[in-house]
């Protein structure tokens, strides 16, 4: 429960849901990418070294076995004439005859004819005879045998040969080669000899085990080197500098080495050594490679994964945009209808259905909703319309039988004043006025007509108060022809003659004033009646402050309609000082297209 209110609040503090899954799902593909990328670039590093460590132990292995090859041919060719007659005789007899020397000179010819890896080839005996070469080399008087490596091995070797690591010969006299001598021993077979042992010796130029440690590549800076049993090199790329202490060389970790495979750390230099020990030479062959050397593949197949994972980044950042945007496009969509419906646009909320999941269901149930609030508003808009028809024609009913009575009144009173004159002429006027009231089936009348209604009425009731009564109706002609609902000065004028000019003492001033101001038509009604103090005006527009016995209805019912109509910003304003009057003000919209739909 508590990671899942974790992941709400981490979610949620996310502006859009597209922003959002948009994040979420570029986290996943970045995670994802780099444990992929760290597992490839790992098992890349560790395969491409121990394919190297394999292929450099192929390499030396089949270095090991040239030079087992090699040696073993060598071996063959000091077996054979080391082991042939003319040798002991020569060697070990006292006879002076030069034919064995000849032969053995023959023999040597041949070999190193063919062979241009032999530097020499000789025969020796302590303080005894020596041959070698083509028979001219004359032996270094002031060698010692007992001290040479080569002599030492040879005779220590019994059956077997010796070979020793590279060393200046210095045998023969004025020569000093750089060589690898293999030696056998040679027995006096000869019976009656007082000679001791000698001994047969090849030496090999150096460029001969180097040209085979150079025909196999094991990279830029890898190399081979050859050390014998006893850790002494044999050969090494950079002798030269090894003995002048130039460079070094980790031989005895490689002496010392368990395994085939050592690795030396070094912080500007890393080692990789692959050894391999031969059976039948004693020499250990040595595969030297360049850790940053080994793992530059590994860096550029690194690089190739990082380059690769940036592209999947930039695609999968580019695909989590467009499948985000695609998945809340349609919830966008939801909520800009919903935005619409706020502000009250039923006409344009449909939302296009796009799919069938959940989403596309809502939106569905969205659309039904919308249509059906529109209908109901449609419905209580027409109910509305209808039932504010009634109201108006509730209010002009409760209006016209009061007007009626009161002028009925009016005439049964000049009647029995038997003035038959006013009579008639009270009696004309009542019946234009409610020709032009119950005739017309029409809601709104022009400015006009109600001016002329309310003339005709004015006319009445002076008649009816003869010097306590006068008009004035003034009205621009360019409001005459602006709508107005019927009965609107009627009640007023009637309201301000009942409450304001009766109960004057001397003659009363009753003024129509109509006039346009701005897009508001204005109508004026002010009387110098009695006025009214601010209590009565305060509530005024009060329905139970109608009185009943006066006009009926009163100007309640007048503002109602008024504000019904047009709307609460429209209707009637009061003004009134108590003894100077009252001016009643009244407002409607010049154009009036759609007011009453509103109202």
């Amino acid at each position: 429960m508590t990671k899942e209110k974790g992941y709400e609040r981490i979610l949620g503090k996310f502006k859009s849901i597209q922003s959002a899954f948009f994040t979420a799902l570029s986290v996943l593909v970045l995670c994802a990418v780099i444990i992929v990328t760290a597992v490839s670039m790992r098992y890349t590093r560790s395969s491409i070294y121990e394919n190297s460590v394999v292929y450099t132990r192929t390499i030396i292995s089949q270095m090991t076995q040239n030079i087992d090859s090699y040696i073993n041919y060598m071996d063959n060719i000091a077996l054979m004439l080391s082991e042939s007659e003319d040798v002991q005789y020569f060697l070990f007899s006292d006879d002076e005859s030069t034919e064995y020397r000849k032969r053995l000179l023959s023999q040597y010819a041949t070999v190193l004819n063919s062979r241009e890896d032999i530097r020499n080839l000789g025969i020796l005996c302590a303080g005894g005879k020596y041959l070698f070469n083509e028979g001219t080399q004359v032996l270094n008087p002031y060698l010692d045998l007992e001290s040479q490596e080569w002599y030492q091995n040879a005779m220590n070797g019994e059956d077997d040969y010796g070979l020793t690591s590279s060393h200046v010969q210095h045998a023969i006299k004025g020569e000093r080669p750089w060589v690898i001598t293999l030696s056998r021993r040679i027995p006096n077979n000869l019976k009656n000899s007082s000679y001791s042992d000698g001994v047969f010796f090849i030496d090999l130029n150096y460029s001969a085990i180097s040209e085979l440690c150079d025909e196999n590549s094991i990279g830029e800076k890898g190399y081979i080197f050859i050390l014998d049993k006893d850790g002494n090199i044999v050969y090494h790329p950079q002798q030269q500098q090894l003995y002048n202490e130039l460079q070094t060389e980790n031989i005895d970790i490689v002496i010392n080495a368990d395994s085939d495979t050592v690795i030396t750390s070094n912080q500007n230099d890393s080692k990789l050594y692959t050894i391999s020990r031969s059976e039948k030479t004693g020499w250990t062959i040595v595969g030297c490679m360049n850790v940053g050397e080994l793992l530059k593949n590994s860096r550029q197949a690194q690089n190739i994964y990082i380059l690769t994972a940036a592209i999947l980044v930039v695609v999968s950042l580019l695909i989590s945009s467009l499948i985000a945007r695609n998945i809340t496009l349609p919830i966008q969509r939801l909520r800009d209808s919903m935005a619409k419906v706020q502000e009250g646009d039923f006409e344009t909320a449909d939302v296009e259905v796009v799919s069938e999941n959940e989403i596309g269901s809502l939106t569905t149930s969205f659309n039904v909703m919308t249509h059906r609030i529109r209908e109901l508003m449609e419905q209580n808009i027409y109910e509305q319309e209808e039932k504010r028809k009634s109201e108006l024609k509730a209010l002009q009913s409760q209006i016209n039988p009061h007007f009626l009575y009161n002028t009925l009144d009016s005439i049964i009173w000049m009647a029995e004043g038997k003035k038959s004159e006013e009579v008639v002429l009270m009696t004309a006027s009542l019946a234009r006025l409610l020709r032009q009231s119950i005739s017309n089936e029409d809601e709104l009348v022009s400015v006009g007509q109600e001016v002329e209604y309310a003339r005709s009425y004015l006319t009445i009731q002076k008649m009816r108060y003869k010097d306590k009564l006068e008009f004035q109706i003034d009205v621009a002609p360019e409001i005459n022809n602006v709508k107005i609902i019927k009965l609107v000065l009627q009640p007023i004028i009637e309201n301000a003659i009942y409450h304001g000019l009766k109960y004057k003492e001397n003659r009363g001033l009753l003024i129509v004033h109509g006039y346009a101001q701005g897009n508001h038509a204005v109508l004026e009604i002010i009387d110098n009646g009695v006025g009214m103090s601010q209590e009565i005006l305060d509530h005024i527009f009060e329905k139970h402050k109608v009185n009943y016995h006066s006009n009926g209805v009163g100007v309640y019912n007048v503002q109602k309609r008024l504000q019904l109509y047009y709307g609460s910003d429209y209707g009637i304003a009061y003004r009134s000082r108590v003894g100077e009057g009252t001016m009643a003000t009244i407002t409607i919209p010049m154009s009036q297209e759609g007011t009453h739909e509103t109202a």
